[in-house]
């Protein structure tokens, strides 16, 4: 989770500061501290040939996160359309990514969904002992994946894995489309159900700056023994910090 004092200090935030509710009911927080370990980031980014960004702005959003992350971070990058395909493996070297990036190539349609639980799955679930996160470079538009929205979300959150989202204008321009949410409402799910932000594509070193200084300097581990709670069904989270602390986390704890 995210927490951050509003007047700018960098003076800790204990748990004394922190409340936490499962399904409604107040937790005893076990244990709070800064989680300022190296963190694995995967930029997921959308290549899919109707996207409203030209593959100069795409490469530009996913190289400026090569100068961006502190030392002992890593970077996964993948492209995706109709398939996730490896752009460049984790890696800290801003040369080698900038040289990898050029292989992005508009095609297919955007299987946004089928991608995000590739990489959770393949990528992030095996790193459970680490800071994970990944950003999501798209419109949120979904064509064609075989998994569901809800689908990739519930995966997302039993991992505890943030999503931030750096947004492309969308393709649709808010058409509905039966079964599938708008992508809008796909991109504010995904970064406020996991505790995530989003950001506009118009400028992506303010996005990688942000994002990357929130993992290094604002994250927290939070533990707690869940007391009074059903654990078959899907759980609402709410962590509020005192006055003067903004806080976000992944809204969600799906069941067991």
């Amino acid at each position: 989770m995210v927490a951050v004092r509003t007047d700018g200090a960098s003076s800790p935030i204990t748990s004394k500061e922190i409340s936490l509710f499962d399904n409604g009911v107040e937790q005893t927080i076990r244990s709070f501290s800064p989680d300022l370990s190296p963190a694995r980031i995967v930029l997921l980014v959308d290549n899919s040939l109707t996207l409203r960004a030209d593959v100069e702005k795409l490469e530009a959003a996913a190289q400026e996160f090569a100068y961006e992350i502190f030392d002992g971070d890593k970077l996964l990058i993948v492209g995706y359309d109709n398939s996730a395909e490896i752009v460049a493996d984790w890696t800290d070297d801003a040369k080698k990514i900038e040289t990898e990036l050029k292989l992005f190539r508009k095609k297919g349609d955007p299987h946004l969904f089928d991608a995000i639980l590739a990489v959770t799955n393949d990528a992030l679930q095996p790193l459970s002992a680490q800071k994970r996160a990944i950003v999501v470079i798209s419109d949120g538009l979904d064509r064609g994946s075989e998994t569901k929205f809800n689908q990739t979300l519930k995966a997302l959150q039993a991992l505890d894995i943030v999503v931030y989202c750096v947004q492309a204008p969308d393709r649709t321009r808010g058409a509905i489309r039966r079964d599938v949410p708008k992508p809008k409402q796909v991109i504010d799910q995904l970064a406020e159900g996991t505790g995530g932000r989003i950001f506009p594509i118009e400028d992506p070193r303010a996005a990688a700056s942000t994002i990357c200084d929130e993992l290094r300097k604002h994250r927290y581990v939070l533990s707690y023994l869940p007391q009074s709670v059903t654990f078959s069904e899907p759980r609402p989270l709410l962590v509020m910090g005192e006055r003067g602390i903004e806080t976000r986390a992944k809204t969600s704890q799906p069941a067991n």
